[in-house]
């Protein structure tokens, strides 16, 4: 690695992994031929899976799992907690004691646009797209196009089975 990039000895990175500089890596899984951009963390237990691209800005905190084929645009940011506090009700700071990571998975083949929030507990389903700014507040079926705040179907995406289109 090079000076400009945090990279803990507990990270997993796969074959022909591509790095920007300035990103900071810890205790995370990366596949086989992803591409991480500049400004990029990944916190411990999260994972990436193979040829996928994570653009600059991007957040993926613990336990979100992203499986293979992803596109995860500039300034994604991932959310683990759905009542975030700094303090227990006693008033001391919170540790990791205190809470439980909320999963997020993005199902391979997923896009996801610049600058969209993807809560805790939600799952975005194969090859589903979601719009830039968008913030998913449920799970996205697989096949389908979301957009808006809270994001909601637009519509669902057409594939071509033996030359005709059809919807999915």
């Amino acid at each position: 690695m090079n000076s400009y990039n945090c990279i803990t000895d507990d990270v997993k990175l796969g074959e022909n992994v591509r790095l920007a500089k300035f990103i900071n890596l810890y205790g995370c899984e990366v596949g086989d031929e992803t591409k991480i951009g500049t400004f990029v963390e990944i916190q411990k237990n999260a994972s990436v899976g193979r040829r996928c691209k994570i653009s600059s800005h991007t957040f993926i905190c613990e336990g979100v799992i992203i499986e293979d084929n992803v596109f995860i645009g500039h300034g994604v940011t991932f959310v683990n907690d759905s009542y975030p506090r700094a303090t227990t009700t006693e008033g001391s700071l919170q540790t990791e004691a205190d809470w439980k990571i909320e999963r997020t998975v993005i199902r391979k083949g997923a896009s996801i646009g610049s600058g969209a929030t993807i809560l805790s507990k939600t799952t975005i389903g194969e090859n589903a797209i979601v719009g830039a700014g968008s913030v998913v507040t449920k799970d996205v079926p697989p096949n389908s196009i979301v957009a808006g705040n809270p994001a909601k179907i637009l519509r669902y995406i057409a594939q071509t089975v033996k030359g005709h289109d059809v919807h999915v």
